[in-house]
């Protein structure tokens, strides 16, 4: 019975710490995609946020201003999917694209740079997002140790089910948000309306990169305790899957993700005991991310005018 319980409670701690950078990252994608902009650029968005987090939390020592400007880094390039696709009309998967490899590429030669010509870089523990609640509860029984586990988590993860909250009651319940979705859904009536769906695309885009570089800091800042070229692979994808999974929706994408953390705490469990190859654990998130895709994609009720460039009228 202890032996379970304390797996129980790695395995839902493992759950929320992988699960947080896909929330983040989730949240940002749903601004997008509600307004009409595709953003396959959110693996970009996040690297460039793992690695300025990192290098701000490094040269500043604190984790939170390394953790914001994390956010503004993947703002900016979520302001440069923004120009190409909302104001030059560009097509914006090829746009993404083109912000998956400038991302990573930029940032890795930074680290070279910045770091002699090597592409680590090492956090210690004073420069990471804190954890909260410990030493709080009795680790010398089974049910402290259990409670330890779940509740002693990252700032972060808390702050991001806070995140979930205020953007589910900013899309459903303030103006911004009825605009937001009903430029996803009829641009032109909303032009007809004096609603200004340029600004508005162009303002939900780079809050998408803006919280997808909150969710690339998450990654190094409280996952790991360094960035690497390879901190965020695959992550992006899987963030948008979950996005697919919820239907475009703020608490359907938070489902999403605890079922992808949820994979990753599965995988963090069996490496441990298990005896499988951890090459074949390894594949669990991304299997169950095409099972998913497959399963959901076409049930999902995409906007409208989701992908579609929006020219104003002359």
């Amino acid at each position: 019975m202890t032996t379970f319980w304390n797996t129980l409670g790695i395995m839902l701690y493992a759950t929320l710490i992988y699960m947080t950078p896909l929330l983040y990252a989730s949240l940002g994608s749903c601004f997008s995609e509600v307004s009409g902009v595709v953003n396959i650029g959110i693996e970009g968005m996040m690297t460039a946020g793992a690695f300025t987090g990192t290098v701000v939390a490094y040269f500043t020592g604190s984790p939170w201003i390394g953790f914001f400007c994390g956010g503004l880094a993947g703002a900016f390039f979520g302001m440069l999917h923004a120009i190409a696709t909302v104001n030059l009309g560009a097509d914006q998967t090829i746009a993404g694209t083109a912000i998956n490899m400038l991302g990573p590429g930029i940032v890795i030669m930074i680290a070279k740079v910045m770091f002699n010509s090597t592409d680590t870089i090492p956090l210690d523990a004073t420069m990471k997002i804190p954890r909260l609640f410990r030493g709080v509860f009795d680790t010398a029984t089974v049910f402290g140790r259990f409670m330890d586990n779940v509740f002693a988590n990252y700032a972060s993860t808390y702050l991001v089910f806070l995140a979930a909250l205020i953007v589910w009651f900013v899309f459903y319940k303030t103006r911004f948000g009825l605009r937001l979705r009903a430029c996803g859904e009829h641009p032109q009536a909303c032009e007809t309306l004096g609603i200004n769906v340029i600004g508005m695309r162009f303002a939900c885009v780079c809050i998408s990169g803006f919280l997808s570089g909150l969710g690339g800091a998450c990654v190094t800042m409280a996952i790991s305790n360094q960035f690497r070229p390879i901190s965020i692979v695959g992550q992006g994808f899987i963030a948008i899957a979950a996005v697919i999974f919820g239907k475009f929706r703020p608490h359907g994408a938070l489902l999403g993700c605890l079922l992808f953390g949820f994979c990753s705490g599965l995988k963090v469990v069996l490496g441990g005991s298990s005896g499988i190859d951890m090459q074949l654990i390894s594949m669990i998130p991304y299997v169950v991310t095409v099972i998913v895709l497959v399963l959901f994609v076409g049930r999902s009720r995409v906007p409208a005018a989701n992908g579609k460039p929006y020219l104003k009228a002359k």
